[in-house]
């Protein structure tokens, strides 16, 4: 059992002010155990059981051979990553980016970083020398760890490139000269030395355990730090949704760097024990293998998917859901036909989640909102008088909707205005240096620029109406239109350019590029593409779409309206 001492130690990070941890676990809102405690639970509760899969592809992803762990070799492995990377200078409090795929690796390194009470920065796969280098100096990183390739990509050679004398270690095969492997067991003496030094180390609940990454609107990515209670508390309130058991086998397909694949997949089944297959990238014919050959019990699915499988019969006979209880879906508006359908026609539930990395998190479970339609449709709003809702983070997290225009609160039914919540699964506050302004307004709520209705019996309910900010979400992962903008606007072609989403059956959206070409200049999707690969951008974020236009829409006093090119293309179909 770890200590819940919330005195700052030189050089450990923590994320929030001592007066409100000691508030969060008087309450019982946090809990005194760490992640690393709850990972020697689930070793001492089931030591022989499935814990955890590689992705099937991943020798064609990384040339790595796939394994399945038990939770004994699980732990196993992290004590033995965590004795190489001690070895090799990582302490309590270093920040180490990790840049790996979905894996058995993934996990384990974390698991090892925690144990080391060192801080995980997490990224994509797909980000390149362009966001990797931005993010290493931001979070101050003391190392990189990743895999030696990925997709025919030279990952490792990728970090080296842009270490500056800060230590790469790396999962073969494909270890370059200068790195260090993660391939090769520690020795006896390496093992008991990390033990050693573990025993030692004072740990709070409040030690900052992830820096996770967000571009928003805005051209760079704010750090999102997060230390063991408020991740836990997310955990439980989704875990309260799912009902993870130790006999479900979960496929997470997201990448696990953020909310999505933290609190949908890593957490609950953390708490609650359970098979942890990995997935990434998305690919349809794998997942759908994955799901018949573990006999997957939930995962998760974005919107579109969704209906496709729903409305795709030959797709759907094709597959054999008949394993799955629930699924989680979120970052989109869900259909309610297609929530039904999936209730009546497949017998399987939908869990509608709106979250964010800064803390947001509504769930709409099967509990609260039997009706799979109202449940689509509606998210719990928090605090309503006279509701009990399922998650036990409704009755420890404060909500309020606040008028975007006049700045008060919205208390009249068929109102709308922005989402802001304070409470136990909510961060603390940005990186410094990697954010323009605060998250938290005067009253210390979260501002999570996202605007709902107040809808139902006394607005019991929440309906999601936009986003404040204009993001993209393709495939779960957020671009940002100002970061492509701001890359864009040194090509020698273009005169104006504007970055939009337009819907997309499978990802949700895909990324379309608007542009006024300088008089007399011919710009292609082709250039466009070659331009940002030369700026070594993660390839999600590329245009997949370029439009010609001779001016772009603005309203009076010069803002871009974003809206009028998205119907555009909604006017004119996809090409």
């Amino acid at each position: 059992m770890s200590e819940s001492s919330t005195v700052s130690r030189v050089g450990v990070p923590t994320c929030h002010p001592e007066a409100k941890v000691r508030e969060y676990l008087e309450r019982g809102w946090w809990q005194p155990e760490t992640l690393s405690d709850l990972l020697g639970q689930r070793v001492e509760a089931a030591p022989e059981a499935a814990a955890i899969s590689d992705p099937d592809n991943l020798a064609a992803l990384t040339g790595a051979t796939p394994e399945t762990l038990s939770w004994r070799e699980l732990g196993e492995r992290a004590a033995d990553l965590a004795a190489v990377l001690y070895r090799n200078g990582i302490r309590q409090g270093d920040a180490v980016a990790v840049l790996l795929p979905n894996s058995i690796a993934l996990v384990a390194t974390y698991f090892a970083l925690w144990r080391l009470g060192a801080v995980a920065t997490p990224m994509p796969v797909s980000f390149r020398r362009h966001e990797l280098s931005g993010i290493v100096t931001a979070a101050d990183a003391t190392a990189i760890v990743t895999a030696g390739t990925f997709a025919g990509r030279e990952l490792a050679s990728e970090a080296l490139e842009v270490a500056d004398n800060r230590t790469v270690f790396v999962f073969g095969p494909g270890v370059p000269d200068g790195a260090i492997t993660l391939d090769e067991p520690a020795d006896a003496a390496d093992r008991e030395r990390t033990r050693f030094y573990v025993r030692s180390l004072t740990v709070s609940v409040n030690d900052r355990v992830t820096v996770c990454w967000t571009s928003g609107t805005e051209a760079a990515p704010k750090g999102i730090p997060r230390c063991h209670g408020d991740w836990l508390a997310m955990g439980w309130g989704v875990q309260d949704a799912l009902h993870i058991t130790p006999e479900s086998v979960l496929l997470n397909p997201f990448p696990m760097v953020n909310m999505a694949g933290f609190a949908a997949a890593l957490l609950p089944w953390l708490l609650a024990g359970g098979h942890l297959v990995q997935h990434q990238p998305l690919d349809l014919p794998v997942f759908l293998g994955q799901i018949a050959q573990y006999r997957v019990t939930h995962t998760s699915m974005p919107p579109a998917l969704l209906t496709m499988l729903l409305h795709n019969e030959p797709l759907r006979a094709s597959a054999d859901l008949s394993s799955l209880q629930r699924v989680g879906s979120g970052g989109g508006p869900l259909s309610p036909s297609v929530v039904r359908g999936w209730q009546e026609l497949l017998g399987i539930d939908v869990v509608n989640f709106f979250g964010s990395n800064e803390g947001v998190c509504l769930l709409g479970s099967p509990i609260d909102f039997p009706d799979p339609e109202a449940r689509a449709e509606y998210l719990p709003r928090y605090g309503a008088p006279g509701v009990r809702w399922a998650t036990r983070l409704a009755d420890s997290t404060a909500v309020k909707l606040v008028d975007v225009s006049t700045g008060a609160t919205v208390t009249e039914v068929g109102r709308s205005g922005e989402l802001r919540l304070a409470g136990p699964a909510v961060f603390g506050g940005y990186l410094p240096g990697t954010a323009t302004v605060d998250a938290f307004d005067e009253d210390g709520f979260l501002c999570s620029g996202d605007v709902f209705e107040l809808c139902g019996v006394d607005g019991r309910y929440l309906r999601f109406v936009d986003r404040i900010k204009e993001i993209i979400i393709r495939g779960g992962m957020n671009i940002a239109p100002a970061e492509i903008e701001g890359l864009l606007a040194d090509h020698p072609g273009i005169a104006e350019v504007a970055v939009v989403g337009y819907p997309d059956p499978v990802l949700g959206e895909r990324c379309c590029a608007f542009v006024v070409p300088v008089r007399g200049a011919t710009v292609t999707l082709d250039g466009v593409v070659a331009h940002l690969r030369a700026h070594e951008v993660a390839s999600f974020k590329l245009p997949e779409r370029l439009e010609i236009v001779d001016t772009l829409p603005r309203n009076p006093v010069g803002k871009l309206l974003r809206r009028h090119l998205r119907d555009t293309l909604r006017d004119t179909g996809d090409r």
